[in-house]
């Protein structure tokens, strides 16, 4: 059966986060969007750890579930948001946690100021207190952020976290992202083994982040032993599942050892796919300057010498940029012994789309949204499985013409950039090529 899991979020402890980002409301948005493992997100929080032992019961090895879960959303007839597990349209009560967190660390290393961001995967809320408690007796600052900010080397930090239990990894978080990432152009490294040193053999996968996409990373041959995946990184429950990773497995072979173990050892016939951005859409694909609103290409990039067009100052090089300079080939499709991806637009941006509004919050949109999930299923379900037709018979042809287009990759994108999201447009008949656009930009 198919299960879809998010491993990378944040709790309302961290800085600039949702307020709505609570255990229950994680639980109720995992249905909704048809996530079955969600991570915990920011364990090294004190208050959010204390709600995490407080609300949640280990229900299979490595894997919890709330002691008392809400009720889920009603479809139309009254019974509970159900269908079977693994087609992502599981209750509340069958959504399962992991404990997962993401740390940011600053360290010098190579004469030069590292900001990296990494996933920690820990087997159980046990493993999890001891590492909270080494992180204490270290004097690292553990309330004041759920992302704390550790200044340890990344190789130092494997090394305790495996000392502390062996079943722990460590995952480089979107890893091409400029500003704090291990590839990113602005404090990065350009290997693996130059941020992890002997610790490297224990890097199974990274993540690719919102702003590359499988296919980009696999132009360097120095990750074909590498395993891809993909996480939200959501800020709120509305995110969840913007990226994912897709596995198929039964219900009893459901653990935290499993998933570490088909990471470890590159399983493609157990991980199916990952669920993705349109690259182009996160804000770090393009090069270029949020303060005078210009972006441009990596070719364009050099022409100009690294520096914006409008304010001649340097420009924030991203992700596209950051993997041709890394890249020994040019792949054009994914290898076969590689886990493929599929490419999505959230629901609410295609509905709001049609709509004719901008925002995905409007009541108009949450209306739609929530009845195409009470009559259809997930959110996942919509997007991937469910007809074109039935999807026009239960919401109206605009919005099926376009869940039509995204999966066909019928889009077209305006490139995010210096932290400004990409601007997806479906119902464009007609729009200037990249090269046209930056030429009329620059």
């Amino acid at each position: 059966m198919r299960i879809i899991t998010d491993w990378h979020l944040h709790s309302r402890f961290s800085r600039a986060c949702s307020k709505e980002l609570t255990l229950e409301n994680n639980a109720l948005w995992c249905a909704k969007k048809g996530v079955n493992i969600l991570g915990t997100a920011d364990f090294t929080h004190p208050k959010w750890f204390a709600e995490i032992k407080d609300q949640l019961v280990e229900d299979l090895p490595g894997l919890y579930r709330m002691k008392n879960p809400p009720i889920s959303p009603l479809r139309k007839g009254g019974s509970e948001m159900g269908g079977p597990l693994g087609r992502g349209r599981g209750a509340v009560k069958d959504v399962r946690l992991m404990m997962t967190t993401e740390v940011a660390q600053i360290y010098r290393k190579d004469d030069k100021c590292r900001r990296i961001h990494n996933i920690i995967f820990a087997p159980s809320i046990e493993a999890v207190e001891k590492i909270n408690k080494w992180l204490s007796d270290k004097g690292f600052n553990l309330k004041s952020d759920g992302r704390p900010i550790l200044g340890i080397d990344s190789e130092e930090l494997y090394k305790n976290l495996k000392e502390i239990d062996d079943r722990i990894i460590i995952v480089p978080a979107h890893a091409w992202t400029p500003w704090f990432s291990v590839f990113g152009s602005k404090s990065g490294f350009d290997t693996l083994e130059q941020c992890f040193g002997e610790m490297s053999k224990y890097i199974y996968a990274i993540e690719t982040g919102l702003s590359s996409d499988p296919l980009m990373n696999r132009s360097l041959s120095v990750l074909d032993d590498i395993m891809l995946i993909s996480n939200s990184d959501a800020h709120s429950p509305r995110n969840f599942g913007r990226e994912a990773n897709v596995f198929e497995l039964e219900e009893k072979d459901l653990s935290y050892d499993t998933f570490i173990d088909i990471l470890k050892n590159k399983d493609i016939d157990r991980f199916k796919y990952t669920i993705e951005f349109y690259p182009e859409e996160g804000k770090y694909h393009a090069d270029g300057c949020a303060n005078c609103g210009f972006w441009c290409l990596p070719e364009q990039t050099k022409k100009l010498g690294g520096r914006c067009k409008i304010c001649k100052k340097p420009m924030t090089i991203g992700v596209l940029a950051r993997v041709s300079e890394l890249a020994d080939r040019q792949i054009k499709t994914m290898p076969k012994n590689q886990v493929p991806f599929k490419s999505i637009v959230p629901l609410q941006e295609i509905i709001a789309e049609s709509f004719g509004v901008k925002s995905t919050s409007s009541k108009k949109v949450q209306a739609m949204y929530e009845s195409m999930i009470a009559e259809l299923g997930s959110e996942f379900d919509i997007l991937l499985d469910v007809s074109i037709d039935t999807i026009k018979d239960t919401s109206d042809e605009v919005i099926a013409e376009g869940i039509n287009r995204m999966r066909t990759g019928n889009i077209h994108i305006r490139p995010g950039y210096d932290g400004i999201f990409g601007e997806v447009k479906i119902f464009t008949d007609k729009a200037p090529s990249p090269k046209a656009k930056q030429d009329k930009l620059i």
